[in-house]
Formats: structure tokens, C-alpha cells, sequence
């Protein structure tokens, strides 16, 4: 089938053909993760949590014991606690549950006020509303999986048309049935880090981008950073770039393809879903922040009951209230990555130590024991 003839279709009348392409989807993304290269920039982000770990536990005179599975025991006279990556015992299991759902959390969002991008919950079966919604907004949307997922998996940015509908709504429905689109919001992408309610840190998350030189493809210039990345590893950045539905629209935004030659000194954005990026493309931007938008991101956090929170924000300048530029508080994340405040431009901000502190000067709650009950 030829993109002119698909281009005519209406998808939401073929579910077998929605499926198939889903499932075709779900073998790219199979194969993709098989790939050598891929696996190895994996064990890559194990190692840079296992060292950050490592020098948390250092730096506050505790023992750290591998248990399996990523999993570390930090030990501090009768204090302890369990990490795995990312993960920690800042936030139960129950808010982990309420934020994994990003329809819930913008409209927890909404209700308190705060600005959040225009969005509709939505499946396979009805893309006929997503359709509509992309009418109602008259410009680019967004389209990710509704739940569970992370790391920009499954998200497909600059969707229009219908023909685009359909390929990101298969791309996102291999993390399941539900699904979301939302207003693609123009500004640049800011994490803030939260701790019960202060900011730790905030990162400028600027796009992948290439410099073209007048001869080389853009699928070329992408070969040759990826292959950058898995020389220099976690130094470099924490993933490949891949050449997903994502990266072709982004292109086709700025008139490209994968095929295209750009001129020599043109920068070419690869991706706008920003979690891809590189090391050298983030930045410190805590000082960056006007009191109105620390205190937005502190109020979305708060929303959702989450102690430990990266707050992602989108706005043309974050010396300005987000009401004042358009820009919209886009995610909440309650198990943000340490990456971007590790490697980046500007010092590096120890996430892992602030977190072990907290963590150790949280009252501890101990469960009575059998006989303590029977008393």
C-alpha cells in the first residue's frame, strides 16, 4: 500500500488493518531490542545507576550489598532501604499506580488549576474521536500510550492526518488498549526535580539534533551518532536513536526525510519526544526558573501525592509564569530518571544522595508483630 493510498483511507472502518499494523509495530520493537548495539548502551544505564548508587552510599558512610536484579541494599547502623535503577521507597505503590495513568493525572491537573495541555483518552476501536480531537485543535498533536510506560515509549509527536492517527495509535497500542493524544504544545522541554515538595534540580531537555555537511543522508548522520553513543556510552547518552514514526515526522515537519541531504552547518532536529537525547544536550536550568513555575511544578506534585517527582514542563521561557507564555504542565513521573541531572552541562547534581538523606530521616513505620497483636 502506497503512504498516497493510505493517505485516502479511513482507518477507523479497518480494525484488522489497525492490528496489523500494530502488530507489525510490535515486531520492530522486538527486533529493535535485539540489536547488539542497543543491549549494550542497556547495560550501560545499569552501570552509571550502580555506580551513582555506589557513591550515594559512599559519601554517607553506609554499606551497599548487591541482592540480584539491579536491586541494592544500602545499609546505615539500623536504617536501610532497597533501590533498583531508578526505582525507591519514596512514593507507595498506590501513587506509582495513579501516575502510570497520564489521563488521571491531567485531570487531577486540571482540577487544581494548573495549565495542562487539551487531551482525550481514546483506543484502536475509537479513532474516529481522536480524529475529531485533532480537528477540534486545528494543529500538530501527540500520541502515547495512556498508561505504564515510560522513557517516551510508544509517543509519536506532529500527528495531522489520519493516515499519521493510525500509525501512531498502532506504535502506542503495543503498550496496550488505551491510548491518549493530546495538544503538541510548542517551547522547549524543562524536568524539574522535586523532594516532598522542594526542588532539587531543573534540566533544560533540549532535541536530538545533527549538523549536516552538504553530502551525507540524514540516515547517514544517524548512523554515525549512534555509533558515537556506543562508543563513549553513558558519557555520550543513554540510548540509540531510533528510526521511529517519531523521527520521520519530526523530519517531515522541517521538510526532511531519512533520505535528504541537509546543507552543510544546517542543524536538524531528529526527534521531539526528548527522552532520547544526549548527554550534551542538557542543560542546568534551576536558575533559569521563575518563582511562579517552581511553584507550578511543586503544586502538580502535590496533586498527585508524589514525594520524589520529575515535573515536565513546556514553555518558551521559565522566567514567566506558564500562564503568561502558553506553556502547560505536560507529565508528572514518579520514578524520574537521574540521567539528566548527572550528565549534562553545568555541575552535576547528586540525585541518589538527596534521596538516600530524605529516605533516611523518614519516621519509620513498623508493623506490629503476631505477638505484639495478641497483647
Amino acid at each position: 500500500m502506497t503512504p498516497c493510498m493510505a493517505c485516502r483511507m479511513d482507518f477507523s472502518r479497518h480494525p484488522l488493518l489497525l492490528r496489523g499494523l500494530t502488530f507489525t509495530s510490535r515486531v520492530r520493537r522486538a527486533a529493535w531490542r535485539r540489536r547488539r548495539a542497543v543491549k549494550e548502551l542497556a547495560l550501560e544505564r545499569t552501570l552509571f545507576y550502580r555506580r551513582v548508587w555506589h557513591e550515594a552510599a559512599a559519601a554517607l558512610g553506609a554499606s551497599i550489598e548487591a541482592v540480584g536484579d539491579e536491586i541494592f541494599e544500602i545499609r546505615l547502623g539500623d536504617w536501610r532501604t532497597k533501590v533498583q535503577r531508578n526505582y525507591t521507597a519514596a512514593d507507595d505503590a498506590v501513587t506509582l499506580e495513579l501516575v502510570g495513568q497520564k489521563p488521571l493525572v491531567l485531570e487531577l491537573l486540571a482540577r487544581q488549576g494548573l495549565p495542562v495541555p487539551r487531551w482525550r483518552a481514546f483506543t484502536t476501536a475509537s479513532l474516529d474521536a481522536a480524529a475529531a480531537f485533532i480537528q477540534r485543535v486545528g494543529g500538530d498533536c501527540v500520541v502515547k500510550p495512556a498508561r505504564d510506560t515510560g522513557g517516551g515509549d510508544g509517543v509519536t509527536t506532529h500527528v495531522r492526518t489520519r493516515w499519521q492517527l493510525a500509525r501512531a495509535a498502532a506504535r502506542a497500542a503495543v503498550f496496550g488498549e488505551e491510548l491518549s493524544i493530546e495538544q503538541q504544545v510548542a517551547g522547549d522541554n524543562y524536568r524539574l526535580l522535586y523532594l516532598d515538595g522542594v526542588l532539587l534540580d531543573a534540566v533544560v531537555r533540549r532535541p536530538p539534533s545533527v549538523v549536516g555537511d552538504g553530502r551525507s543522508t540524514v540516515a547517514a548522520l544517524v548512523e554515525r551518532l549512534n555509533n558515537v553513543r556506543v562508543t563513549w556510552g553513558s558519557e555520550a547518552a543513554q540510548s540509540l536513536l531510533a528510526r521511529d514514526q517519531d523521527m520521520l515526522q519530526t523530519l517531515a515537519a522541517q521538510g526532511l526525510t531519512l533520505a535528504s541531504a541537509p546543507a552543510a552547518g544546517r542543524t536538524v532536529r531528529l526527534k521531539t519526544v526528548i527522552n532520547d537525547n544526549a548527554a550534551n544536550d542538557n542543560a542546568a536550568a534551576t536558575h533559569l526558573l521563575c518563582r511562579e513555575v517552581v511553584e507550578a511544578g511543586a503544586a502538580a506534585a502535590a496533586a498527585v501525592g508524589a514525594r520524589l517527582a520529575g515535573v515536565d514542563i513546556i514553555t518558551t521561557d521559565p522566567g514567566r509564569p506558564l500562564a503568561a507564555t502558553g506553556g502547560v504542565l505536560l507529565e508528572v513521573n514518579t520514578t524520574p530518571g537521574f540521567y539528566y541531572h548527572y550528565c549534562r552541562e553545568g555541575a552535576p547534581c547528586p540525585v541518589a544522595l538527596h534521596v538516600l538523606n530524605y529516605l533516611r530521616n523518614l519516621p519509620q513505620q513498623r508493623c506490629p508483630d503476631l505477638v505484639d497483636s495478641l497483647r
